[in-house]
């Protein structure tokens, strides 16, 4: 039963069954287009989510090449001490460690930006708050009896709910800094948004590319029905 049950929450923190009520999410502004942002965002990944989460579908060599960057400046300055070049984006978890800890294996990130989208994960990022009936001590305002640590607590600092009453009920109204972090709130929101453009450009790594492309495609697709109104014409004129 066990077993079953965190299979269950798996699969709802993977497609989606959480998606934060009626809260509303903050603006991601995250650009694929910057290529220090999605550096920086690797190395945060590497730094604060790889030891739970994989994005497996992504190689070192990957980033290295779409990023512009030697192979040994990500070896160096983004992948972990000890990894190959051709490795594969994988967490050092392994399922024993993770069930005993957890209950459970941490999802892979893989295509997280592509079934919760940018805006939530920015949320979800920055909405962890104190919450000490919580195992772990803390809550999410977007994921509620959210079943993962605020690894990024010293950095962020510890917030504290701000409630109102909506229809009778207290609802959470805002969040509000208990104690500061490390980091200016303006810092952290930007290393934020570097982690997010970074699992949006994992979920689909050629998408500039596409983007990019879809312009001369639709171009082509406009000079061919051009082409072929003008070859109808030629045909049809001697009917009429």
């Amino acid at each position: 039963m066990k077993r079953l049950l965190n299979t269950l929450i798996l699969l709802s923190m993977s497609f989606g069954v959480f998606a934060g009520g009626g809260v509303e999410l903050q603006s991601a502004d995250f650009d694929l287009s910057d290529k220090g942002s999605l550096q920086r965002g690797a190395k945060h990944f590497v730094t604060y989510c790889l030891g739970c989460h994989s994005v497996k579908h992504i190689r070192y060599l990957r980033i290295a090449l779409d990023f512009d960057i030697e192979k040994d400046k990500v070896l160096k300055d983004i992948a972990p001490e000890g990894a190959n070049i051709y490795d594969k984006m994988n967490s050092a978890m392994n399922a024993h460690d993770a069930e005993k800890w957890f209950g459970i294996m941490p999802p892979d990130l893989s295509l997280i930006s592509r079934s919760r989208g940018p805006d939530w994960l920015y949320s979800y990022l920055k909405g962890f708050y104190s919450d000490s009936s919580k195992p772990l001590g803390v809550n999410n305002v977007v994921f509620p009896d959210v079943g993962m640590p605020n690894v990024l607590w010293q950095l962020q600092g510890e917030q504290k709910p701000v409630f109102k009453k909506v229809g009778g009920q207290q609802v959470i109204d805002k969040l509000a800094t208990e104690i500061p972090g490390q980091l200016p709130e303006k810092d952290f929101d930007r290393m934020i948004n570097d982690l997010v453009n970074f699992l949006v450009y994992v979920g689909e790594p050629g998408q500039l590319e596409r983007r990019s492309m879809g312009k001369y495609v639709l171009f082509f697709i406009f000079m061919i029905f051009i082409l072929a109104y003008l070859l109808k014409r030629e045909y049809w004129k001697d009917i009429h």
